[in-house]
């Protein structure tokens, strides 16, 4: 078992992976910019080392200062959680070849499933269900883009191969438009990825987004942990999830669950993952994986009782799972908030001074949060400030706990989109489980 390890990242996600260690009887090590040397994990770490300034580019993404804190400190593995450089093969790569051990995937799977061109030629390789596409990047022959998204039907979406967060996309509706859509989308890509390449896909109008937990040993085992449904999303980012997904096709949620579990198996697969994919009319369709742990594994460790980060650390180690397929048990219905620190009318951030902060409690709730009484929320980083989970034995009773949950939930000194997860409890498309990737942003813009 690994002894010791350092946590390169921060906020919640750097607090859940020290409570982990803490629990295993690993030692632990925070990093962290100048102005986030009062964060709870960095407090609460055996040791902390300050890597940089507050910009990410100076700390976070500061890949020789993230070394050389392991080597000062003498650490055995390197986290990186979600974000930062959590899905950077780059990263993975130098982190092993300086003789520590990543915490995640190796470096060719993270390079592989990170070029959304090659992740979907494997997927499909393995048995998994893509979208109808270009099979590969679109070149300069217009006529072949043409004759591609003809074949597939309008309207298409235009994707970067490297794309991620809802960037780097683009949806043509008629012919006349695409050879000017892809310019623009490789001209984008290029600068927000250092990667022009581009494909096409067939643009599903009214899908769910629904994926699949995975996680595998290096011994060649690996299981499914059962689905999340997270679509209600706004600007391509998550607000609220769910386990499992709701109203689904058992029989083809089976045959996908299979699929995933054997494309792990495919590609050596090592570590916690997730298969992402958009859902209509019974079908699945796989969009990207993965390759990290998720903002919204809680929902999953709520309804199957097994610790994510601590198997990823088992797993990192060496271990072979401490479980098998028909070991894991699902039970009940759990449900996510992303609390952000925004105004819930304009989702404009909100940092500054919490003055007040108290979590709710009661069986069933569950908060995953870096906040306390006195903290700073700095401008540089993303806005999540707190995860509210709640499970209970069905969906509307879960439903019913998040609601009295927010009703608890106090952040004073800044603002929060608590009001926005208040409204959407009690929404009745959402609890009627009428909804899909544009639900949230059509009752926003209503």
């Amino acid at each position: 078992m690994i002894k010791k390890i350092l946590i390169a990242n921060r906020g919640e996600i750097a607090l859940r992976i020290l409570r982990a260690c803490k629990e295993m009887g690993i030692a632990s090590v925070a990093v962290h910019s100048s102005v986030d040397r009062d964060l709870m994990h960095v407090r609460l770490a055996d040791e902390s080392v300050c890597i940089g300034g507050n910009l990410p580019a100076e700390s976070y993404l500061n890949i020789p200062a993230i070394i050389a804190a392991a080597e000062v400190t003498n650490s055995e593995g390197i986290h990186p959680g979600y974000g930062f450089l959590a899905e950077n093969a780059n990263f993975a790569e130098q982190v092993e070849r300086s003789g520590f051990t990543f915490i995640g995937p190796t470096p060719n799977v993270i390079r592989l499933m990170g070029n959304k061109v090659s992740a979907i030629e494997a997927m499909r390789k393995a048995g998994v269900p893509t979208v109808p596409g270009s099979d590969g990047p679109l070149t300069n022959n217009q006529d072949r883009s043409r004759a591609i998204a003809r074949k597939i039907g309008y309207p298409v979406i235009i994707k970067a191969a490297s794309g991620g967060g809802g960037r780097g996309m683009r949806v043509v509706h008629e012919e006349s438009e695409l050879i000017s859509s892809i310019a623009v989308t490789q001209a984008e890509a290029k600068g927000a990825f250092g990667d022009d390449t581009v494909y096409l896909e067939k643009f599903l109008g009214r899908p769910r987004h629904v994926e699949v937990q995975v996680i595998a040993d290096e011994h060649g085992n690996a299981v499914h942990l059962g689905d999340r449904d997270c679509s209600l999303q706004r600007r391509h980012q998550k607000i609220i999830e769910e386990a499992p997904a709701p109203n689904i096709n058992e029989a083809a949620r089976q045959k996908v669950f299979d699929a995933c579990v054997n494309a792990c198996k495919d590609i050596g697969y090592r570590g916690v993952g997730t298969f992402e994919f958009l859902y209509q009319d019974g079908e699945y369709f796989f969009i990207e994986m993965n390759t990290r742990i998720q903002v919204e594994h809680p929902v999953t460790e709520m309804i199957t009782g097994i610790n994510l980060v601590k198997e990823q650390i088992r797993v990192a180690s060496g271990l072979p799972l401490a479980f098998a397929q028909s070991d894991i048990m699902f039970k009940g219905h759990a449900i996510e908030c992303r609390i952000n620190a925004e105004n819930p009318d304009t989702f404009i951030p909100s940092p500054g001074t919490v003055t007040h902060f108290h979590a709710p409690g009661g069986m069933g709730v569950r908060v995953d949060s870096h906040l306390y009484s006195g903290y700073k929320v700095p401008p540089f980083y993303d806005s999540l400030i707190a995860k509210l989970i709640c499970h209970s034995e069905d969906r509307t009773a879960a439903l019913n706990r998040v609601k009295n949950a927010l009703e608890e939930m106090i952040i004073l000194g800044i603002n929060s989109n608590i009001p926005l997860h208040q409204r959407l409890a009690r929404d009745k498309g959402f609890r009627d489980i009428e909804f899909n990737i544009h639900y949230l942003e059509k009752l926003l813009a209503n």
